[in-house]
C-alpha cells in the first residue's frame, strides 16, 4: 500500500490531547491577553481544528507580531537546509501559550541590578559573570569496608 502524505500525516500523538486533559477547554485559554512583542510557544490543541498551525511549527517559539479578535500572528524562524527562513503564521489562541523561556533571564537581570546597587553603596567593584559549577569536593564514605567477590567454580553435573 502507498503512504499518505497529507497535511496531518504523522500527527497521531502530537495533536492528541494528553491524559485527563480531554474535554472542555478551560476559559483561561481565551482570557489570556497577548500583546505585540510577547514570546509565545506554539502547542497545538487537537480539539480545535480551526486556526491550527501546520505540524512542523508545533513546539516552536516565536514572537507575536499581530493580534486579532480570536487569533495571533506569530513570527518564527524555520530551518531550511543551511539557513533560517522567517515565517509568519496566524494561529488561534487555543494553539499558543506564553513562553517561560525568558523568566530566568529576567530574574537574573533584576538580581544583578540589586547587586550593582548594593555594590555602588558599599563602593565595591563587582563581577557579575556567571561561573560554571565546580566539581564536588572529594570525600570518603564512612562505615563501609571493601567487599571481595570471587567467582564460583563452574559445575557441569546436574
Amino acid at each position: 500500500m502507498g503512504h499518505s502524505h497529507g497535511l496531518r500525516s504523522g500527527t497521531r500523538y502530537a495533536f492528541s490531547r494528553d491524559f485527563r486533559q480531554k474535554g472542555q477547554i478551560h476559559l483561561s485559554t481565551y482570557l489570556k491577553t497577548y500583546r505585540v512583542g510577547d514570546i509565545v510557544d506554539i502547542k497545538v490543541n487537537g480539539a480545535v481544528q480551526k486556526g491550527m498551525p501546520y505540524k512542523v511549527y508545533n513546539g516552536k517559539t516565536g514572537v507575536v507580531y499581530n493580534v486579532t479578535k480570536s487569533s495571533v500572528g506569530v513570527l518564527l524562524y524555520k530551518v531550511v537546509g543551511n539557513r533560517y527562513l522567517e515565517k509568519r503564521i496566524n494561529v488561534r489562541v487555543e494553539h499558543v501559550k506564553h513562553s517561560r523561556s525568558r523568566e530566568d533571564f529576567v530574574k537574573r537581570v533584576k538580581e544583578n541590578a540589586e547587586k550593582k546597587k548594593q555594590a555602588k553603596e558599599q563602593g565595591v567593584h563587582l563581577h557579575l559573570k556567571r561561573q560554571p559549577t565546580l566539581p564536588r569536593e572529594a570525600h570518603k564514605v564512612e562505615g563501609t569496608a571493601p567487599e571481595t567477590i570471587t567467582p564460583l567454580p563452574y559445575d557441569t553435573h546436574i
